[in-house]
């Protein structure tokens, strides 16, 4: 109708609401604590040198191991010895792999490897509880070599030393089960909450249809 007019909203109405905090454009003090995650990088390159110093030590016992095996001068057991140290080396290295990677995917930043062709598979699913389980698993497989190493070299290892080896990766496996095993409960707790949250979501009812 003519003669009318409209009204002009109200400067309260037109009035633009502050983002609430935390958003991204409004820092905040929980953005900066959360952005200090980014001091751990360098740890990370840090144990990128220790590796790099496994792979000198690794090279550094395998070609004197080559000259005197192709010299005759080394028996079986010393052969067998050397080359435990060599794994020992290799699964220390795997072992710093896993920190670094891990480590990195789960406390800093997100890597984006989703479907390349050389992730690992364990990546995929990496979190604080599967990291701790890896590396518990990892530290059993390193004291079994050392174990491994005192018992081929028995002749030069004391009772004592023995036993102490074979308690101490005992407390190891022990320590790694009860890992896998807290690990294990908690997953199935996550689970049956997001159970409970999607049947909470799918039990309500969809409003009226305008």
């Amino acid at each position: 109708m003519t003669g009318m007019t409209v009204a002009s909203p109200s400067p309260a109405r037109t009035r633009r609401m502050p983002a609430p905090p935390g958003l991204p454009g409004t820092p905040s003090l929980g953005y900066v604590l959360f952005a200090t995650r980014w001091l751990q990088a360098p740890l990370y390159f840090g144990l990128v040198a220790a590796q790099g110093v496994y792979v000198f030590q690794f090279f550094h016992e395998l070609i004197p191991l080559i000259g005197q095996v192709a010299k005759g001068r080394l028996q079986e057991s010393e052969v067998m010895l050397t080359v435990l140290n060599l794994v020992d080396v290799v699964m220390i290295a795997n072992l710093l792999i896993m920190v670094i990677v891990g480590g990195y995917e789960t406390f800093v930043s997100r890597i984006g490897l989703a479907g390349h062709r050389d992730q690992p598979e364990w990546l995929s699913h990496v979190n604080s509880n599967v990291l701790k389980v890896k590396l518990a698993t990892a530290i059993v497989g390193i004291s079994s070599v050392h174990l491994l190493q005192m018992f081929v070299n028995i002749q030069n290892t004391t009772p004592q030393a023995l036993l102490w080896g074979t308690l101490i990766h005992l407390a190891f496996v022990v320590s790694a089960l009860i890992l896998a095993v807290m690990a294990h409960l908690i997953d199935r707790q996550q689970d049956d909450d997001h159970e409970v949250v999607a049947h909470g979501a799918a039990a309500v009812p969809a409003g009226p249809a305008m």
